[in-house]
Formats: C-alpha cells, sequence, structure tokens
C-alpha cells in the first residue's frame, strides 16, 4: 500500500462519517484554491486532515520535492536551484524587537517555491554570492502559509542552506530561460531574455500605504523584434551598469506577467535579478547628427549614428547640442547611456570631431522592401494616398491621435503612421511629395503586415 493510500485510511477511519469520495472532493478543491504547481495530492490530504483536526503522524519522506510541500510539514530537506533572493531587510516585531528577513525564490524540475529567512539566516555566510541556477540544499527547514495560502519554506534558527557541487536532474537555469516574445498571460517565476529596447527610467510612486517608492521602467525586444514592457517594483537605476551597450543581452530571474494599458507586461519586485551587458563606467560616444527635433518641452531629441551603423537617440536636457547641426559628428560623454538611448544632462559634454568612417544619412536609407521587424530606419519615399487623421480611443477611454500616411519607394509600398504629437509631423504633406524621414520604427500591424511609426526623434523633410 502507498502512503498515500495508508494517510487516507487513516484520515477515514478518525472521520467516519465522511466517503474516499468526500476527501477525493476536498483534495481536488482544496488544489484549486492553493493554485496548479504547488500541490500534490498527498500534500492536499495533510492540509484536509489539519482542516478537521485530525493529526497524520506519519511524516513523508526527509528528501522531498517542492511539489510535495505542505502546510506544517516540520524539519524538511529539499535540494534545489536558487532563482533569485532579495536583500536582507530590518522590520521590527510588535513589542520593538528587530529582526531581518531575506526572502528567495526556488526550483526544481517540477515546481517553484517562496523561500523565507529569518533573523541570522537572513546574512549567512555567502549567500550575497549566490546566484541564478546555483544547487542548493536546504535543511531542517519548516512550512507555513503565505498570505495567499501557498507553502513556503521557511528557514530558522534551526535550519540551514548549503551549496552542492553535485551533478543534478534539476533543469540549469538556462534551460528555463524564455525568450521574451514566447511568455503568455499570467505567467509566475519566470525567467526571460532579450534584447534592451530604448530609454531606461526610474519612476518615483507613493504606496497604498503612503509610503514612497521606485520602479525601473524598460522594455525587452524578442527574436520577433517585438518590445515588451517591464516594470520592476523596487528598482531604481542603481541597480544596472552605467553604460549599457546597443543590442545588449539582458535577462530577468524571477518575474510575473500581466495585462496592462499597453498589453501584455513583465513585472518584477527587489528580489528580481537582473544581467544586463555593459560597463560601470559611462564612455564617449562618437556618432554623427542625423536629426534634430524638439519634445514638448522644448528639449533637443537627437537621432544620430555611429561608425557599426548603430542608430542613437540622445535627449539633450542642457542644451548641449544647440552648436551643432546635422550632419556634424560629435563626440560626447553623456550622463546615461543605455542601449541605443543617451542622456545628456549639465555635467555632459559635447565637442566637434573628424571621423571619416561614420556614415552619413544618404548611407543609411534603406529601401522598403529592405525593413525588417524591430529596427530603426531611415527612408525616402512618395507620398500615395492622402493623409488620414482619426481619434483612437484606448482600452482606458483615452482618446489620442493617429496619423497615417502610405509611401512607396522603386522596392514597394509600406504605411507610415504616427501617434499623439508625431500625428501632427503628417498634417502638411500632400500625395506626390517626396519624403525623407528619419527614426521610423518597423513593427507589426494589422494583418501581421510591416509598418512603419514615426517616434520622438523622427523628422520629415520634403524633397522636391
Amino acid at each position: 500500500m502507498s502512503e498515500f493510500e495508508t494517510l487516507l485510511n487513516k484520515l477515514l477511519e478518525q472521520r467516519s462519517e465522511l466517503t474516499r469520495s468526500d476527501i477525493e472532493e476536498k483534495i481536488k478543491q482544496k488544489k484549486e484554491k492553493i493554485g496548479a504547481g504547488y500541490l500534490t495530492d498527498q500534500g492536499a490530504l495533510f492540509l484536509i486532515a489539519s482542516d478537521l483536526g485530525v493529526s497524520l503522524s506519519e511524516p513523508l519522506k526527509v528528501e522531498m520535492g517542492l511539489k510535495d510541500l505542505y502546510v506544517g510539514a516540520k524539519e524538511i530537506s529539499l535540494e534545489t536551484r536558487v532563482l533569485n533572493f532579495s536583500p536582507a531587510k530590518q522590520y521590527s516585531r510588535k513589542d520593538g524587537t528587530p529582526f531581518f528577513l531575506r526572502t528567495m525564490t526556488v526550483y526544481d524540475g517540477n515546481a517553484t517555491a517562496s523561500v523565507k529567512l529569518w533573523d541570522e539566516k537572513a546574512n549567512l555566510p555567502g549567500i550575497e554570492d549566490l546566484k541564478p541556477g546555483d544547487l542548493i540544499k536546504i535543511i531542517k527547514a519548516y512550512v507555513k502559509s503565505d498570505l495567499n495560502g501557498s507553502p513556503t519554506i521557511n528557514i530558522g534558527s534551526g535550519s540551514n542552506i548549503e551549496t552542492v557541487d553535485i551533478d543534478s536532474d534539476i533543469p540549469a537555469i538556462d534551460s528555463i530561460t524564455k525568450d521574451v516574445s514566447s511568455i503568455k498571460e499570467n505567467e509566475n517565476n519566470l525567467v526571460v531574455s532579450g534584447t534592451i529596447d530604448g530609454i531606461i527610467n526610474t519612476m518615483e510612486f507613493t504606496n497604498s500605504r503612503g509610503q514612497p517608492g521606485k520602479a525601473l521602467r524598460l522594455r525587452l525586444k524578442g527574436s520577433d523584434g517585438n518590445s515588451v514592457r517591464i516594470v520592476l517594483w523596487g528598482k531604481d537605476e542603481s541597480s544596472i551598469p552605467k553604460m549599457i551597450f546597443p543590442g545588449a543581452k539582458s535577462t530577468l530571474f524571477g518575474v510575473r506577467t500581466k495585462t496592462g494599458n499597453q498589453g501584455l507586461e513583465i513585472h518584477g519586485n527587489e528580489a528580481t535579478i537582473m544581467r544586463i551587458e555593459g560597463e560601470k563606467e559611462v564612455k564617449p560616444v562618437v556618432t554623427r547628427i542625423l536629426s534634430i527635433s524638439k519634445n514638448d518641452a522644448g528639449k533637443s531629441m537627437v537621432l544620430s549614428v555611429d561608425t557599426n551603423r548603430n542608430m542613437f537617440k540622445i535627449t539633450d536636457l542642457a542644451g548641449k547640442i544647440k552648436l551643432f547641426k546635422e550632419g556634424e559628428i560629435i563626440e560626447c560623454m553623456p550622463s546615461k547611456a543605455y542601449g541605443n538611448s543617451i542622456v545628456l544632462d549639465d555635467d555632459s559634454f559635447v565637442r566637434k570631431v573628424e571621423n571619416e568612417n561614420i556614415p552619413s544619412l544618404s548611407d543609411l536609407r534603406t529601401k522598403i522592401s529592405d525593413v525588417k521587424i524591430g529596427d530603426d530606419y531611415c527612408i525616402e519615399a512618395i507620398i500615395l494616398k492622402k493623409l488620414e487623421r482619426r481619434e483612437v480611443q484606448t482600452k482606458t477611454g483615452e482618446s489620442i491621435s493617429l496619423g497615417e500616411m502610405y509611401v512607396e519607394d522603386d522596392t514597394g509600398p509600406i504605411s507610415v503612421k504616427g501617434w499623439r504629437n508625431q500625428a501632427s509631423l503628417l498634417d502638411k504633406l500632400s500625395i506626390g511629395e517626396v519624403v525623407s524621414v528619419t527614426g521610423l520604427a518597423a513593427k507589426t500591424g494589422l494583418d501581421n503586415k510591416i509598418e512603419l511609426f514615426l517616434t520622438p526623434f523622427s523628422t520629415i523633410i520634403k524633397k522636391n
């Protein structure tokens, strides 16, 4: 007889008013309540016995998997891998005495689980050196319920964590990493990878308890060329390199998906670990100015290119670019350099230099037939269709402008669209005019066709 059958029979002996079918239905309900991936039938049986006031004294195996966890288990030991962990934080108990707490997420071949490390265990020697994917052994831990009713492993005074250097059947971290293009709604404890796309910034906010907080906002581009919005709560720019290269690869350990105003998003917290290719110190960048535009605040928005044909979007917060013009080559020391996004402030310097190896705007123009999803482009084309301007209502009820024109070169046609302020760039254009358009982003539009979208860095110049 299996251990499950033994425990089930013991429960039925002590609660004779229940049938096996009653218990099986309760197991089903308990697993649905806790959520898929957290409970086995045997683990649910222990929870049901606890609800009924019945003690099932036979313990589970000392060595167990994450899927076997149940609330109330004591002195469990298990082998698992690290997914992420938070910094240790100090709190106060009701009597005013302080304590430390660190949270960790671990995984094995079947499930993930949350781990809490209390007091001195929150600052175990070497714990800061742990990395995602490291194999560890949790020794003599106990399991309690979190706010959602899910079992949480607790590491207290009688427990310990040790690193393990052996072969294991638990998947390595690379094998559970997903490209950001393959994520789905309502996934938790994910490891996702992609390339940095656009500006990274810190958002400040006040939480529901009236406390100030910060969140890091960025976008990751997947293998399909489309990018996904990322919000990492409790993080700021101090947790990332000061200089991130164009097309830098990034991996986020321990995030979840949710649907926001802009579609599917990825959210993380202070336990989320980031790996981003970059440098600790900012270095000078040499680029040729392709176009200069202004944002609503009157700040210069500069599109430029380097010797490797990487396009940069420079936001000039301190008026450093006003002495330069389109076509000139500059060397600048940015305050921030995140992928293709550069920020200049009062501490930045900009000077004119010479470099014959940097391409000009005419060198960068792309034929429409060569446009691919996910990249930025400069094109020269003739307007075939009269501008369409309409108001579009978002999911939140906001009404925003959308402008669209249809253009063509000698390789084919394409749609060019502009949202909000960018829609006004199309207002004074007419059918038959030849235009040079810089700073276009290629994305998937309706019917999965490639479309070009104007950005805050775009400019349109009439050629005839």
